[in-house]
């Protein structure tokens, strides 16, 4: 079966995207804090898939359930002992948003020192490396393929029905919109807002699991990520779970597609400036649609353009 692998690298990246995004606004609408650390904790699954797969000799998928658990529990220290102090005292937002950098600092020192003793004790490459070869094979496709944009439906789903139908989604929704009236009514928000970071640290975690499987591991990927991670968070609304995956699929679609079109287009020099799509999406949005696509009144557009 012929597929052009830039189809490929599209629906993973676009699926994964908007999985990294769905986990940035979970945090975000708790304690409204931008959170740079948050594509580190992806490194953290990309890492555990690598010790899964080469030092357990198991199948890199066993790291999916492993990888959420570690990245959601170092999500909930970021906001126990970081940001939860800092709220306390009443640290300003951009107190918040610099103390998740630090974090995020400390993080990627953590891998680095990971990845060297990962390499020193038991010789397998820690650095710019891939687990494509122990993917399985699907219809002639490798499975990551398939599994990437299953894994965010399911997610997706299971959000939507938690946050729909049950106690707990609807005092996340009451904490979020109003946390102070949601407090007087006796819910507890110290453990909404814990299990929303938990949850947005451990689906960060199961796209650094399943990245591993097509893109190349490295101690310092979470850089290269927070920009497409804001981008698609932001286009999104910033304030929308549904607003995120639409936000994410749309952002790792065109930053990859795009890419490819200006390339053949205009020449391959133009693929060394890929990270700008994610930038320019960033500043259109903020200057179009402050609110992002869960802010746009789409009947009203539909009713527009019925009349013309």
């Amino acid at each position: 079966m012929a597929f052009d692998p830039i189809f490929s690298d599209a629906i993973i990246f676009a699926s994964l995207l908007a999985l990294l995004s769905i986990g940035l606004t979970l945090t975000y609408i708790t304690t409204r804090v931008p959170n740079f650390a948050h594509a580190s904790f992806a490194t953290i699954g990309v890492y555990v898939a690598l010790i899964v797969t080469h030092v357990w000799g198991l199948s890199p998928y066993i790291a999916i359930p492993i990888s959420f658990v570690i990245s959601g529990i170092v999500a909930v220290l970021l906001y126990t002992f970081i940001l939860k102090p800092l709220i306390r005292k009443g640290a300003s937002q951009a107190i918040q948003m610099i103390a998740t950098l630090a974090f995020d600092l400390v993080m990627i020192a953590m891998l680095n020192i990971t990845a060297d003793y990962i390499v020193k004790t038991y010789q397998i490459t820690s650095r710019e490396f891939s687990l494509r070869s122990y993917d399985l094979d699907f219809m002639g496709l490798p499975f990551i393929v398939i599994a990437a944009p299953i894994t965010i439906a399911i997610l997706a789903i299971t959000l939507h029905i938690m946050l729909r139908k049950t106690k707990f989604g609807i005092a996340m929704r009451a904490t979020t919109e109003n946390s102070d009236l949601a407090g007087i009514v006796g819910i507890n928000v110290k453990l909404v807002y814990g299990i929303s970071w938990l949850l947005g640290g451990g689906f960060a975690g199961i796209a650094g699991a399943l990245m591993s499987l097509w893109f190349q591991g490295d101690p310092n990927l979470g850089p290269m990520l927070i920009p497409s991670i804001f981008a698609a968070s932001i286009a999104g609304g910033f304030l929308s779970i549904y607003g995120a995956i639409a936000g994410g699929i749309l952002v790792g679609l065109t930053e990859v597609l795009g890419t490819r079109f200006l390339a053949g287009e205009f020449g391959a020099w133009l693929i060394a400036y890929r990270p700008l799509i994610p930038l320019i999406f960033i500043v259109v949005t903020l200057f179009l649609a402050p609110k992002g696509l869960a802010g746009i009144n789409w009947s009203k557009l539909r009713r527009n353009g019925s009349r013309t």
